[in-house]
Order: structure tokens, then C-alpha cells, then sequence
């Protein structure tokens, strides 16, 4: 909530019809923010998400973006400002940059193809975006990235996607740096393995995969999006203002 008055805040969180994003706006307006949230293609998954939000007596709309075309972010910050408008808000309180997609190979047989698809999702996109976006953020706003357990951790056949989590991570420190002005706190939340249909859900479908996670992680289990979700949302509200330009990886002990 603002600290100003008593009306909910608005946050925008990327990649929300799915997964760790979906869990992350639900939880999101369970903490009392209305919400945007984002999808590729699709509607439908979007839709039930806003529905669920609304179902909880919080605002919520789904806008489509493609994080990978920057000349796109124009016309998404325009509409953006629309959205805002008619739900009564005049700027996000945070920004999530959760979208991604899950891709590997090996190293020795990585293609450019597959190699500029990471790039331009999981670093480029982000980068952008939230250059576009920094207008729209309020002062004493929030920030939040998305990185990996594998940018502590090297797993063969991640190079890339690990490699661009661990970028992430120093962008980060970046923008908590140049936006301290602003009072907008800029972090990072590194999930251990979860149980969603990232990467074609291998680690929620394949027993085998799920065993090998569990079996390196303290708590004794693969994570789930109810552990990661609500961390995020902690991280926007007053009571974790002082938290800044930090990693926080949420594994339950991964490779310890």
C-alpha cells in the first residue's frame, strides 16, 4: 500500500500468465497491489490470472509483450500509461522483470540462433525495458530481476542462461547505484529449481530430474511457485524498503 494514502499501489510484472510470474502477481494482490501483468501469446492463461486477482478484490490487467522486440517497448509504454490511467493510478510502484524462456545445449554445440534468443530475452529485453519504463516508475518505487540458481551453480548444457542470470545479477547492482537518487530499491531473486513448465517442465514432469534437484537441496525437495512468489512480493512492500541491490537466492539450499 502507499505510504502516502490509504490506495492500493500498482505493480507490473512480466511474463504473469505462467508460473513463477503468475504466482508472483496472485501473491502480489494477496499483499494488497493491484496489478499488469504481461504474455507472449497466451490470452487466455493471462485472462484467468486477471481474473483470479479481481476475484480478490484488487485491479489487474493483462497487456501483450514481446520482451525481445526493444522497438516494440514504445507502443507497450503507451498503452501502459492508458491502462494506468483508467484503473486511477498514474505510475508503477514496481517493476518485475520475470519473463524468460528455457532453453540448453552444450557449450561446443550451442548455436548463434540459440545463443541470441537468451540474449535478447533474458538480458537485452530487460535492459530496455526497463530503460523505457523508468519514467512510469514512481520515486521510491521498486525493482525486482529474476535470476537463477544457475548463475551460483554450473550445470552443463546452461553456459548461456546461466551466464546471462550472472549479468543480470551486476545489472542489478548497477540500477540500485544510479536510481539510489530516485530512492527506487533495485534486487534480485535467484530461484533454486521449480516446478513449473519452464524449459518444457522437465523438472515438474520427469521424475527422474525432480529426484536429482531434490537430492542436492537441504530442505530435501524441488522448489514450487508458492516458494517463490510471496518472496517477491515481500520485497515491494515498506516493511523491506531497507533491502537493496541484493542477491536473494530462494533454493531451500541448493548445493550447499
Amino acid at each position: 500500500m502507499s505510504s502516502q494514502d490509504s490506495r492500493p499501489n500498482i505493480i507490473l510484472v512480466t511474463g504473469g500468465g505462467r508460473g513463477l510470474g503468475r504466482n508472483t502477481a496472485i501473491s502480489a494482490a494477496r499483499s494488497g497491489f493491484d496489478v499488469v501483468i504481461t504474455y507472449h501469446s497466451n490470452g487466455d492463461a493471462a485472462a484467468e490470472v486477471v481474473g483470479e486477482i479481481e476475484g480478490l478484490g484488487r485491479k489487474a490487467v493483462a497487456l501483450r509483450l514481446d520482451t525481445t522486440d526493444v522497438g516494440s517497448f514504445d507502443a507497450f509504454a503507451a498503452a501502459l500509461r492508458s491502462e494506468l490511467g483508467r484503473l486511477g493510478h498514474e505510475n508503477i510502484h514496481a517493476l518485475v522483470n520475470n519473463a524468460g524462456i528455457g532453453l540448453d545445449a552444450p557449450f561446443a554445440t550451442t548455436s548463434e540462433e540459440l545463443f541470441d534468443r537468451l540474449v535478447n530475452v533474458h538480458f537485452k529485453g530487460v535492459f530496455f525495458l526497463t530503460q523505457k519504463l523508468l519514467p512510469i516508475i514512481a520515486d521510491g518505487g521498486r525493482i525486482v530481476n529474476l535470476s537463477s540458481g544457475l548463475a551460483r551453480v554450473a550445470l552443463p548444457g546452461f553456459a548461456v542462461y546461466g551466464a546471462l542470470k550472472g549479468a543480470i545479477e551486476v545489472l542489478t547492482r548497477y540500477l540500485a547505484k544510479e536510481l539510489g537518487e530516485r530512492k527506487i530499491a533495485v534486487n534480485v531473486v535467484a530461484p533454486g529449481g521449480i516446478e513449473t513448465d519452464f524449459g518444457g517442465g522437465a523438472l515438474r514432469d520427469i521424475l527422474e530430474v525432480n529426484a536429482f534437484i531434490a537430492s542436492q537441496t537441504a530442505l530435501g525437495r524441488a522448489g514450487v511457485p508458492d516458494d517463490i512468489g510471496p518472496v517477491i512480493a515481500a520485497l515491494l512492500s515498506p516493511s523491506h524498503r531497507w533491502i537493496n541491490a541484493q542477491r536473494i537466492e530462494v533454493s531451500g539450499g541448493w548445493v550447499l
